[in-house]
């Protein structure tokens, strides 16, 4: 029986044992080494061959991250691990480090009860670091440091062991710091790392070496004993001595919670259902005998088997056969195959218990961020929020029309498999729009949809997605009637106050008015809104809020959905320029009724509410927003003036400028859509010698002299009038 048999066999016995389990996630900075270490880990528990480690990049096994080196998707394995005579099974996942990217961080996050973050010992924490560790901190996933490319500050940096300890302290205080900062409360203090209890490690994922507190003691080997092999160019001696995998397991497992310890504190965080109840004890003990709860991660989509559902069981056990919900669609599905996943390769097994990351076949209504259950009626998981929304749009066309219905099938299958690809599929202009956090996220999406789906397609030039808003109050009520003229809507408009608007992002806020009334009145007073206006709020779409303030008026209650169903329409394409809208606080402040309820149907009631949506924003200076971009960018001195006239092209503002050694570190914020053809622009104004990325950092107030311009050009795409439509169009 060859080793990865007998891991399997192992893994299998392992996975009742709450205590022996450990989910962990890898999260990094681009290029800081996340899939080399992967690798590494898998090849020490005998998944791989090690000559190849580091090498192959097993959990790459996507040709387009082989032809980019860089990681995608979220790969995950199983492993054991051998730790103070005890066997651990341990499910690892993979994630991407390139901002595009960054929505498969956030649902990979939520599979996982800690986190390896990866830091390079050259570069330091960088900006991405930050927006990993947020990500981990948010769903209560506790972080381990693992400080990578110790052997480039040696062999490239030249630099000495005093130096070096310099180096590590620095980037842990700023991991800590980073920590100190984002933590949930009653984690403060506690989660920090320390290089004594051996919650940090050093090494080289590429040497396959590592070494931590703990260890060095286990090993009886010094600091100064790991700088002389490095020195030395004998760093294959050191992988002996001090292999990778050990190491960093070893911390995992000493130092990351067990799914029993972990699913009391992060079940309530995510999840907003009665505590009380039989499928909330279930997954707060993590109890294989009880209601089946499955938060699914990740849609793989393979060539024999279709869709690959990848996610965590939260409690229950799933198995052959099952009759499952996914919850939000009507009909059952049927689990086929129920696996566990190690590295490109599925490995049937007859079940899978709380606890443990799956992969299951069969469940094809599910997408990334799905729940699944065996009670259609259950209360969902909190939808996952994505620390950015795509902002960047092409146009997507069949080059051959006989691949027009093959193309929209494709694209559905493709948004399920990744969420934060926006498909908007227009049934009568018959456009189909994808929106993308970036222009290689598009890139990659496209060669996708090309070559493993093989539908040939065309693409318009990118596009950027823009929001609509307001500058100021509306000066007065705005009525709108309905066709009939028996009914009339008062709405006034005014710009949702900040915090609550934070709130609204952040999920602090429950979407669904409606089914959660109280909590959603109280939030919104404690941010300091009044109460009459937090006590009518009924209706919540994206950021943008509505609420009834009016008194004692007959039948309004019987129309309320009705009232939602055209602020839900206006808010996705607003009056200024068809884009969605963000920050409005919408009040229903009258409003007058016929009384048969006849003369007051949809037909009516739409009509007359979406006049006054539209009458009421036009008259309160309507804004448009455009998606910003964070761009940090570290150059060599003398290269400074070709990267800042680069920056300053593109309407950007420099925010801080600092200087290391020969090198500058410059942080700018940027319009997307000013960011175009920037990284073969920047790489030819300095010969490819600098380092940079880009973050989406939200929205932000056009310029007044840009917006007239750009509201045409956007209204023209659309088909639409170039000028948008005054505010007594809205008054008949």
């Amino acid at each position: 029986m060859g080793k990865k048999e007998d891991n399997i066999k192992k893994a299998k016995n392992l996975m009742n044992k709450l205590d022996y389990i450990r989910n962990s996630g890898i999260a990094a900075h681009i290029d800081h080494g996340k899939t080399t270490l992967s690798d590494n880990l898998l090849a020490g528990c005998g998944m791989m061959s090690e000559e190849l480690a580091g090498k192959q990049l097993v959990l790459d096994f996507d040709e387009q991250e082989q032809d980019r080196g860089i990681t995608i998707n979220t790969a995950s394995a199983s492993m054991v691990h051998d730790f103070e005579g005890n066997e651990y099974l341990i499910n690892l996942l993979d994630t991407p480090g390139h901002v595009d990217f960054g929505g498969d961080v956030t649902r990979a996050m939520r599979a996982v009860d800690g986190a390896i973050v990866l830091v390079c010992a050259v570069e330091g924490a960088m900006p991405q670091t930050e927006t990993v560790v947020r990500q981990a901190l948010r769903e209560k996933v506790k972080p381990v440091l693992f400080i990578n490319k110790v052997d480039r500050l040696i062999n490239e940096l030249k630099v000495t062991p005093e130096e070096m300890q310099q180096c590590f302290i620095k980037i842990i205080a700023k991991f800590n710091e980073l920590v100190d900062k984002i933590v949930p409360e009653e984690f403060k203090g506690k989660w920090n790392v320390k290089v004594e209890d051996g919650s940090v490690a050093f090494g080289s994922a590429y040497y396959n070496w590592a070494i931590s507190a703990p260890y060095m003691e286990k090993s009886g080997l010094s600091f100064k004993d790991i700088y002389d092999y490095c020195n030395n160019n004998e760093q294959k001696t050191l992988a002996k001595k001090t292999p990778i995998h050990e190491v960093l397991l070893d911390m995992v497992v000493d130092h990351l919670p067990s799914p029993q310890i972990a699913q009391k504190y992060r079940i309530p965080n995510i999840w907003r259902g009665d505590q009380g109840s039989d499928l909330g004890k279930s997954m707060i003990n993590c109890k294989e005998l009880g209601p089946l709860a499955l938060m699914i991660t990740k849609i793989v989509m393979d060539p024999h088997a279709g869709e690959v559902a990848v996610g965590r069981m939260y409690s229950g056990k799933i198995q052959q056969g099952q009759g499952l919900f996914v919850i939000g669609t009507p009909r059952s599905n049927r689990v086929q195959q129920v696996n566990l996943m190690v590295g490109a390769d599925r490995i049937p097994v007859e079940y899978v218990s709380a606890g443990n990351v799956v992969a299951v076949t069969g469940i094809r209504d599910a997408y990334a961020g799905s729940t699944v259950t065996d009670d259609p009626e259950a209360e969902p998981f909190e939808r996952i929020v994505h620390i950015s929304e795509p902002v960047v749009t092409v146009a997507v066309e069949a080059k051959h029309t006989k691949d027009l219905p093959k193309l929209i099938e494709v694209l559905r299958v493709v948004s399920k498999a990744d969420p934060s690809i926006q498909i908007d599929i227009n049934q009568e202009t018959g456009e189909n729009l994808m929106s993308g956090m970036g222009e290689l996220h598009l890139e990659i999406t496209e060669y996708r949809i090309k070559n493993e789906y093989g539908v040939d397609i065309v693409t318009s030039e990118p596009i950027v997605v823009y929001r609509e808003s307001i500058g100021k109050k509306s000066p007065n009520k705005f009525e709108g009637k309905s066709p009939n003229k028996h009914n009339r809507f008062y709405i006034e408009v005014e710009p949702l106050p900040e915090n609550v608007i934070k709130a609204l992002y952040s999920n602090k806020i429950p979407q669904n008015a409606k089914k959660y009334k109280n909590e959603v009145t109280k939030i919104l007073q404690e941010l300091g809104m009044e109460k009459i206006v937090a006590k009518g709020a009924f209706g919540i779409h994206g950021l943008n809020l509505i609420t009834d303030v009016t008194k004692g008026i007959q039948h309004l209650f019987e129309t309320r959905e009705l009232i939602k169903e055209a602020f839900d329409e206006v808010m996705k394409n607003g009056p200024t320029a068809n884009e969605p809208c963000q920050g409005l606080l919408l009040k229903l402040v009258d409003a007058k009724l016929h009384e048969d309820a006849i003369h007051r149907g949809p037909a009516q009631v739409i009509p007359a509410v979406r006049n006054a949506i539209y009458g009421a924003i036009t008259i309160s200076d309507p804004t448009i927003l455009e998606p910003m971009q964070k761009v940090f960018i570290s150059t060599p001195q003398e290269l400074m003036g070709d990267a800042s006239r680069e920056l300053n092209q593109r309407r950007a503002v420099v925010r801080d400028m600092q200087t290391e050694k020969d090198m500058v570190n410059i942080d700018a914020k940027a319009p997307v859509a000013e960011m175009f053809g920037f990284a073969s622009a920047i790489r030819s104004a300095t010969g490819g010698r600098v380092l940079w990325n880009t973050e989406n950092i939200g929205f932000e107030t056009l310029p007044k002299n840009l917006q007239p311009e750009i509201v045409k050009q956007t209204r023209e795409r659309k088909g639409l009038k170039p000028e948008p439509q005054p505010a007594s169009y809205y008054m008949d």
